[in-house]
């Protein structure tokens, strides 16, 4: 049987039996022909922004390609049918970042689907792109202008002082009582190392020292790359920006709020600072 995953905007499509738990989701490719029969299905596809795209994309990870269905967004689903926000699946997935894998098919099939929808016309001169036969890429037949999946690459650093403290804040985006680790995008001509700086003293106020490395994450949400760091404490006062974060402080292993999901790369460096082996 052949097997794939089915997305709808952000969400992926799943028949109703399909158990919350089960953490794979991939499904049977042939259940396309239940889109096909909806009454609906024809009129949506005279819209050339909105055909059904199927495709295929080599898994890096393993000899087995990825299959992917995008279902327009204004194509109802098949009734015995429910969507589920990606973001859902992501704790059930079997992640294990201390081991070097990868976060799965998953995270790469949505990344791809996702820049695929973004990438039907030319960026230069608006033609309507083509697949490359030789790469994972979309060509302009007209002026020859090559269209890679985007990723923009962003840190997230845990930091720690002296006391043994991290410093954990509330991002105005999040939850109320949950706090994170410091993230922000890597601006054009700036190195990593440069970027965790100058994050740390825009959103709260503070300069940092000794930047390590730690680990990465994939992050498809829409196409960033999640690139962990450590550093230390070096001087300045917490001052939260109120523009990004409106909370941030040092808290104890014994004393800590709300923390984000085990999926999440930050989750994972906090984790290592809580057993000590970060």
């Amino acid at each position: 049987m052949r097997t794939g995953f089915f997305f709808q905007g952000n969400t992926i499509l799943l028949p109703h039996e399909f158990s919350e738990r089960d953490t794979d989701n991939e499904i049977n490719i042939d259940f396309i022909e239940k889109f096909r029969e909806i009454p609906d299905y024809g009129s949506i596809l005279t819209n050339s922004f909105n055909q059904i795209d199927q495709f295929e994309i080599p898994d890096i990870a393993g000899p087995l390609p990825i299959r992917v269905v995008n279902i327009p967004l204004d194509l109802d689903i098949p009734a015995g049918w429910k969507a589920v926000p990606v973001r859902e699946r992501l704790p059930l997935l079997s992640i294990v970042m201390a081991e070097g894998k990868s976060a799965g098919r998953l995270l790469r099939a949505f990344h791809i689907a996702q820049w695929r929808g973004e990438s039907r016309f030319c960026g230069s001169c608006g033609t309507r792109n083509i697949d490359s036969p030789e790469e994972l890429a979309r060509l302009c037949p007209a002026c020859g202008r090559i269209d890679y999946p985007r990723i923009a690459p962003a840190i997230i650093v845990i930091v720690t002082n002296d006391d043994d403290q991290v410093l954990l804040a509330h991002n105005k985006k999040f939850s109320t009582g949950i706090y994170s680790l410091i993230a922000g995008f890597n601006e054009a001509g700036e190195s990593l190392e440069s970027t965790v700086r100058r994050e740390l003293k825009e959103e709260v106020n503070i300069e940092i020292t000794d930047i390590r490395y730690v680990i990465s994450q994939p992050w498809p949400f829409p196409n960033s790359l999640m690139l962990g760091f450590k550093a230390r404490y070096a001087h300045g006062e917490i001052t939260a920006d109120n523009v990004e974060i409106d909370d941030a402080r040092w808290w104890s292993r014994d004393a800590l709020p709300m923390l984000p999901g085990n999926a999440s790369v930050s989750r994972y460096l906090i984790n290592r600072w809580l057993d000590k082996s970060l």
